[in-house]
């Protein structure tokens, strides 16, 4: 009873800051990558444990910490590349002011009844005030000791703190890339060589989304077929022999243009891909929900789901998108695994359009569908230049696909939409660390 009465009265009177510094929990989960140069620990808070270490909603702002613990064992100081976690982090006093306490939004809480008693209000707002002015200074110096300083790892010794970055749900991938510093002569300080001397990439799951292939069992999907491993001329054989375009659920309509391969492991897929583009959620009551609001606010929803295309007797086993300010403009793309392989590496066959509007529509259960780009040809190429910019291809090809169609004859997927292409699917050979590619065709 008097504890309640206590907490009340230290909820009229002050404002207070409890962080759990002690709490580490999350480094159970945290990923581990070796190089001869040095040892590199990575971690994701999700929403609960940020709040619960840093005593504050960071994820309400946007802010999502990351943690690095890096050991240095060369001979040569490394400095760590910050904007390889992500170009558009905050500092963090940056981070701490967008978190500190408000004495105008405390006081509004009170609404109507602050006007009912005013007195009351003056009596306390002196301690308010002294007391968030306290609390904000114990934000700042909080979140400036627990961040990754930006100074050189000297050899043989170690630096760790989290880098505040955006927030990201589903899968977070980023690049922590170190560069050696060495002393010449006649310089003030240690000179950066213009290559990292390493650049790992990291892809870490962080929970709080549904995320649609977490429902694919990959090595179920392949455990009844046969595994047929190409050499290049065998493989744009089969590639060719692969199914033209996406199906309705039972195969008996033709929609949107099969366009699209990539080769690389699972893995490599998403390290690739996700440092760029979103995860879907899975369809559920509570995304058709969010999808909804989003449609009629025009607002975006990073992570919404995409509807089911069929090919290979199965809806996408991957689905990714790219929104810009609306959830009615964006590149989406689906892809299958396919039974081939090239070199060991896994084979998706998949497709990829542009939304540009919305129209109505009799042949979809909510009576509207996205309006694709008709230029299908476009959303394609634009893959290419963003991972080719991304650095994640090794190689960029092209085979014949879906057959060309003009734009005075286009066919139309299975909402309507109609759609004009040269034929072509183009073919990317992903790297799982950044590198430029020895091969690229432009059709």
């Amino acid at each position: 009873m008097f504890g309640v009465i206590g907490t009340v009265l230290r909820r009229l009177f002050l404002t207070t800051y409890s962080p759990d510094p002690g709490w580490s929990s999350f480094l159970e989960r945290a990923e581990r990558q070796e190089h001869p140069l040095a040892q590199v620990t990575a971690a994701v808070l999700d929403e609960a444990e940020s709040e619960r270490i840093f005593g504050l909603p960071l994820a309400r702002r946007g802010i999502q910490p990351v943690f690095l613990r890096i050991v240095n064992r060369s001979d040569k100081p490394l400095r760590l590349q910050i904007t390889g976690i992500d170009p558009n982090y905050y500092t963090p006093l940056e981070a701490a002011a967008l978190n500190h306490f408000s004495i105008v939004k405390r006081l509004s809480e009170f609404g109507l009844l602050g006007f009912m008693f005013y007195h009351f209000l003056l009596l306390i707002l002196p301690s308010k005030l002294f007391t968030a002015y306290r609390a904000n200074r114990r934000i700042d110096d909080y979140f400036r000791s627990r961040a990754f300083r930006l100074r050189p790892i000297e050899p043989q010794s170690e630096a760790g703190g989290f880098v505040f970055t955006q927030l990201d749900s589903g899968t977070k991938v980023f690049h922590v890339c170190l560069y050696a510093a060495e002393k010449t002569q006649g310089a003030d300080a240690p000179l950066l060589d213009h290559q990292p001397a390493i650049d790992l990439v990291f892809s870490i799951p962080v929970p709080g989304i549904a995320v649609d292939y977490l429902k694919r069992n990959f090595s179920q999907i392949l455990a009844s077929q046969a595994i047929e491993d190409c050499d290049e001329k065998k493989l744009a054989e089969r590639l060719q022999k692969l199914p033209a375009a996406t199906t309705n659920r039972h195969g008996t309509r033709s929609g949107d243009p099969a366009n699209l391969v990539v080769i690389g492991d699972f893995a490599t897929l998403l390290s690739s891909f996700v440092s760029r583009w979103d995860e879907t959620e899975t369809i559920s009551l509570k995304t058709c929900w969010k999808t909804v609001q989003a449609f009629l606010r025009g607002m975006e929803y990073r992570y919404s789901p995409v509807s089911p295309l069929f090919l290979l007797g199965r809806s996408q086993d991957v689905a990714l998108q790219r929104i810009r300010h609306s959830i009615n403009q964006r590149l989406h793309l689906r892809l299958w695994l396919t039974t081939l392989q090239f070199r060991g590496q896994a084979v998706w066959i998949g497709q990829i359009s542009r939304d540009i509007g919305v129209r109505f529509t009799t042949k979809a259960w909510n009576l509207t569908t996205h309006r694709i780009d008709p230029e299908v040809d476009e959303a394609r190429d634009y893959l290419v230049e963003d991972l080719l910019k991304a650095e994640h291809l090794k190689a960029v090809g092209y085979v014949e696909g879906v057959g060309e169609c003009e734009s005075s004859s286009p066919r139309h997927n299975l909402t309507g939409d109609p759609y004009f292409t040269d034929g072509k699917r183009v073919v990317l050979l992903l790297s799982a660390s950044r590198t430029r590619p020895h091969f690229v065709s432009w059709g």
